[in-house]
């Protein structure tokens, strides 16, 4: 999804300790093929579940069961002075991380988030940001070096398996900006950036992947390699679109083809379903729309296994939200927000939903919240163990401290107790259809939307978490016109802006007309939409809609966005990314 503020940096700058040496073999040597493609060297032949982990922290994880994996953000920029380098003297966080991995049998990863976070693009919109850093030369000379002194640091454990997920959000936002799905169409300073190491190799995002890969290949040759899937590169967001089976396998056969144009050989490929609580969404940001249901469970499945069975490469499911509907913790406030996914993968007793990820090429399940706020297996509220009035039928006594009520530990205990599921459970098998039957997980408990329903909803809403222009499925006897304008263009809190959209079809039309306002760091804050609209051929239609700006609010250059949908949300006609702009100051 959209990037986030990794907020294990705030554990990071103030928990650095030295941590016990240790050498030994990392998991088992992995002799079976992952339904995705073949296992990575030192792989762990069974299904291994990780959980995001701060520095120090591997024995006390270790102790809740046999975990396999941890996790932390490399982060902080390469020329801000607030990198992961700057965190320990000498640069030695990974070191002392993979250290301390080591110590208690645990498999280190580590997500490595530096291009949205360097200069001068962290201060630009995310999209152009991170464009922008990768196209600047004294930017991607500092950002290979700090790459290459990682590697450094890992090489340094020649006999364990470190694991490096290589910039989440980044390919997503290359694959929008590409022309035909192909990297080597997006600029980047490769060969320019001076590094004696890259000479020759193209600059574009191509020549970007290859450079990784050849820089881990001299350095660290026993770090694999994370290539990160954004199902919304193609700029349509599964699961808001709810794509039909063959739309699904053409978005993941696109995916696919942009991995493939990279011509770099990454050992695994990231995924994930979501980076924050399905009601963290809800309660933050007023969309419901964040609530997985069976079927999207399936859609997904079905998108994994045609982009793993294309690429051949296994997939690994990262940054898994925690929440749950079972516990009296999870009572959506702070840091007990609920969510589903925990419950479809560990709370199944047949392992259906468990084998039909390994069926699709996924080998490990990396759980942890990507913002503040979101629901911990921990107490990172500091409120001890919380049981307040039940909602949405949870009954569940915490079991501890923890801010799910204990919830993850419980279940990643018992899927260990039972035997970690063996990755040779089943073969890459046609993608399952998208019916599948009830989760024992509850979805939003939102109502359906109505002609003018705001903000709050259950309906299949647009792309919230791509920046860029979605893929249109456009009707075949209809093309689309959305123009908007603000009033004031600039405005402070406590005042209202008034948004006239005027949307206009070439056809005889019924469809849904939706505006949406987006901070300046690309969230969603307001939202209006109007159901059942008939259009007549050329004829305009006019929507006003006002929003109230709260005290507090960010200042900054706000956008209005329109989409138009088939009635119901069915089917994305068009979008119009940035129908307008206005300031609040």
């Amino acid at each position: 999804m959209r990037a986030r503020t990794p907020h294990v940096l705030m554990i990071a700058a103030a928990v650095l300790a030295v941590l016990l040496v240790a050498r030994g073999s990392m998991g088992t040597a992995a002799t079976a093929s992952a339904a995705g493609g073949a296992l990575p060297p030192r792989w762990p032949a069974s299904l291994q579940l990780g959980l995001m982990d701060s520095p120090g922290g591997a024995a006390a994880l270790k102790a809740t069961t046999n975990f396999g994996f941890r996790y932390q953000y490399l982060a902080g920029g390469v020329n801000t002075g607030s990198g992961w380098a700057t965190w320990n003297t000498n640069a030695d966080f990974p070191r002392f991380y993979i250290q301390d991995s080591i110590a208690n049998n645990i498999v280190p990863v580590f997500t490595y988030y530096q291009i949205r976070m360097s200069s001068p693009g962290k201060d630009q919109p995310e999209m152009a940001g991170v464009l922008n850093n990768l196209q600047n030369t004294a930017t991607m000379t500092a950002y290979f070096n700090d790459l290459k002194l990682f590697f450094q640091k890992a090489g340094a454990f020649p006999d364990n398996l470190v694991v490096l997920q290589v910039e989440p959000d980044m390919w997503g936002y290359g694959q929008q900006s590409a022309t035909g799905d192909n990297a080597a169409t997006v600029p980047t300073a490769v060969a320019s950036s001076g590094l004696s190491e890259l000479a020759g190799m193209a600059n574009n995002m191509s020549g970007f992947a290859k450079a990784v890969v050849k820089l881990r290949d001299l350095y660290a040759p026993n770090v694999v390699l994370g290539y990160h899937l954004s199902t919304w590169g193609t700029g349509v967001d599964p699961l808001i679109s709810k794509p039909t089976d063959a739309q699904g396998d053409a978005l993941a056969t696109r995916s696919a083809a942009f991995y493939t144009s990279l011509g770099a050989n990454f050992d695994v490929s990231f995924a994930e379903f979501s980076d924050r609580d399905a009601a963290f969404y809800q309660y933050q940001y007023g969309d419901s729309s964040r609530w997985w249901a069976a079927a999207d469970f399936a859609r997904n499945v079905r998108y994994l296994s045609t982009f793993s069975g294309r690429i051949g490469k296994p997939i690994v499911m990262w940054q898994i939200p925690l929440g749950n509907t079972k516990m009296l913790a999870q009572n959506n406030t702070w840091a007990h927000y609920q969510d589903n996914h925990a419950e479809w993968l560990l709370d199944d007793p047949g392992r259906v939903n468990l084998a039909a990820y390994v069926n699709a090429g996924v080998v490990a399940f990396l759980f942890g919240g990507g913002a503040s706020g979101t629901t911990c297996a921990c107490d990172a509220a500091g409120d001890g163990v919380t049981n307040p009035a039940a909602i949405n039928g949870n009954t569940g006594a915490s079991l501890s401290a923890d801010d799910d009520g204990g919830y993850f530990r419980a279940k990643a205990k018992a899927y260990y107790a039972a035997g970690a599921m063996s990755l040779s459970v089943g073969t890459l098998a046609t993608p399952a259809p998208t019916t599948a039957t009830t989760s024992t997980a509850t979805p939003s408990p939102s109502s359906s939307p109505s002609a003018t329903a705001t903000a709050t909803k259950s309906a299949t809403p647009p792309p919230a978490t791509a920046t860029a222009t979605p893929t249109a499925t456009a009707t075949p006897t209809a093309s689309w016109t959305m123009t908007a304008s603000v009033s004031p263009t600039s405005l402070a809190a406590g005042k209202a802006v008034t948004v006239r959209a005027s949307v206009r079809s070439s056809a005889p039309s019924s469809a849904l007309v939706d505006i949406e306002i987006y901070s300046p760091d690309g969230v969603k804050i307001f939202q209006k939409w109007y159901d059942n609209q008939p259009f007549s051929a050329g004829i305009t239609r006019s929507y006003s809609t006002k929003w109230t700006v709260p005290a507090g609010t960010k200042p900054g250059t706000y956008t209005v966005k329109i989409g138009v949908f088939a009635t119901g949300w069915a089917t994305m006609y068009a979008w119009n990314n940035g129908a307008a702009t206005f300031t609040v100051r």
